[in-house]
């Protein structure tokens, strides 16, 4: 199992997880902050349990990528 985290408040709207991850990122047309796709939101972490692996090296570029490091990618 895979667990994604973004601390989306703190997000400055670079694109980068969205061009790295499109699978699992998008940018808010509202606000210009990354959009942790189908997650989950507590206290300002959204998080994704996503048991497909196959996404896993695009979504750890993406937090390496991350100039403000919001992005965790973790497995369980």
């Amino acid at each position: 199992m895979i667990v994604i985290t973004l601390q989306r408040n703190k997000c400055i709207g670079c694109n980068y997880c969205a061009e790295l991850a499109p699978q699992k990122f998008r940018m808010s047309k509202k606000d210009g902050k990354s959009v942790l796709l189908h997650s989950t939101e507590k206290k300002g972490f959204f998080t994704l349990k996503e048991p497909d692996y196959s996404q896993l090296e695009d979504c750890e570029k993406a937090a390496k990528a991350c100039p403000v490091k919001i992005i965790s990618v973790k497995e369980t």
